[in-house]
């Protein structure tokens, strides 16, 4: 409205208003301008008034700068001003209104090379649980608490939000240790089981070359103490200098022995055992780490690759996070423990369908992430190995959403999973993409497992 007010005064001078009422109505709407511009309301068109209120009027410029929608980031002796929400006067390392994450005073993460990751998740033997126990991805968590669906044993963690997600973060630099909160804190784990979880490689910390990144810990029911580490206990390391490391340590299942081991993952491959091409890590991204577990064969990945092949170990009981503190955070997300798979032969053979939790997309998003390349590749072996085997691929999500939003997503998603296994080689015709929305719920949708069991992917045999 006001714009529309500036140009009809504007005209109406030029038609013939007194210079006096110009130069006074010129004046109130140059004080309304700066007025905007200061509580970052203005636009083009008011920066057109501006150069007009300026005596600027007629005057040719040069080439227009372009300029991209990122709000520049302030700060001063009184604070920082926060480049998503604009809050003024942030003192702390996170912005008081929004949460976001004061770039000025810690450096911007590496940038990230350029590399192929869903070629190692084409050749990686992952195969994630199909039934969902404990999934969290804290989006409904509110920034600076403490997680409802976790228990703190040590030290100090809260939601934190970093590359464009909200996470479990250990944010002062210190000591933290936290666990799933579970009925049976020290028991729930079955005796096949696989964990998955992202964790963001920010730089480190000046001087933090030795200190770990994240440990994630094993424990037996039968062991005593939260810090008995006995059963196993996997330490990842991302050092100042970029090069990365992999240590593990499992007790044998009759305590007799134990396997200690340990890869460097370091981005030089001078550093590395891994060379350029097959280094699974991603600096300044989030790197997504799976581990299986089945009756005492251990296996760990990270980004499709595997890692760690330990084949006789103790069965772990419970599990937590650790953080000592030499990173600029130790930070997780997208949670998910699950009972081990069936084979996909197995399920369709006894059900005449396949529902499968491993083919995950972005949030919001019709895009695969790249660990479905793992069971996308299963399906497609399947389907080669039974030339007549022809599917309905149905995409399912959660009722989060409204239909009007899930409806043509979740067709979206299933005609995407589709041109992924024609890319696979499977002939167009053998697959129908459906969407079914959040209409055919399989779970309740009042709990965070009841939600992850409802987000799936079905094939139905034809």
């Amino acid at each position: 409205m006001m714009k529309r007010t500036c140009y009809l005064v504007v005209a109406l001078l030029l038609l013939g208003g007194s210079a006096a009422s110009a130069q006074s109505i010129l004046g109130r709407l140059a004080e309304r301008a700066k007025n905007a511009a200061e509580n970052n309301v203005g636009n083009k068109i008011e920066k057109g008034m501006n150069d007009i209120l300026d005596g600027k009027l007629g005057k040719k410029n040069g080439k227009d700068k372009k300029t991209d929608n990122k709000t520049e980031v302030k700060g001063s002796a009184e604070g920082w001003t926060c480049p998503e929400c604009g809050k003024e006067g942030n003192t702390g390392k996170f912005c008081e209104d929004c949460g976001a994450k004061n770039p000025l005073s810690e450096p911007s993460a590496k940038p990230a090379p350029k590399k192929e990751v869903p070629t190692a998740y084409a050749k990686s033997d992952f195969v994630p649980g199909d039934e969902i126990f404990f999934e969290d991805d804290f989006a409904n968590e509110k920034l600076g608490e403490f997680p409802s669906r976790w228990d703190l044993i040590e030290g100090y963690a809260e939601i934190v939000s970093l590359a464009s997600r909200k996470a479990l973060g250990f944010t002062d630099d210190g000591h933290g240790i936290v666990i799933p909160l579970m009925k049976e804190q020290r028991a729930f784990l079955p005796d096949v089981f696989t964990l998955e979880y992202d964790l963001f490689l920010e730089e480190p910390l000046e001087g933090g070359e030795s200190d770990d990144v994240l440990n994630l810990v094993f424990a037996n029911d039968e062991l005593i103490g939260w810090n008995s580490h006995e059963c196993g206990e996997i330490t990842f390391y991302y050092r100042e200098d970029g090069s990365s490391t992999i240590k593990w340590y499992f007790q044998k299942p009759d305590a007799s022995a134990t396997v200690d081991g340990g890869k460097d993952l370091g981005l030089n491959p001078g550093l590395s055992d891994y060379n350029d091409k097959d280094n699974p890590l991603i600096p300044g991204e989030w790197n997504h780490f799976a581990f299986s577990f089945n009756k005492r064969a251990f296996k760990g990945y990270i980004n499709g690759m595997r890692i760690i092949n330990i084949p006789i170990a103790m069965a772990p009981k419970s599990l937590w996070f650790a953080h000592d503190g030499a990173s600029k955070y130790g930070t997780v997300s997208n949670v998910r423990l699950a009972k081990g798979a069936v084979p996909l032969y197995d399920r369709l053979t006894s059900e005449g369908k396949i529902v499968t939790y491993a083919i995950t997309f972005e949030t919001g998003k019709a895009d695969l992430k790249p660990e479905s390349k793992v069971e996308i590749a299963r399906i497609a072996k399947l389907m080669q190995e039974n030339p007549s085997l022809e599917f309905e691929v149905q995409g399912h999500c959660d009722a989060t959403g409204s239909d009007s939003v899930n409806d043509p997503l979740s067709q979206k998603r299933a005609e995407a999973i589709v041109a992924a296994l024609v890319e696979e080689g499977i002939a167009s015709a053998r697959l129908t993409p459906v969407g079914k929305g959040s209409h055919q719920p399989i779970e309740t949708n009042s709990t965070e497992e009841g939600r992850a069991k409802n987000r799936r992917v079905e094939f139905h045999k034809k």
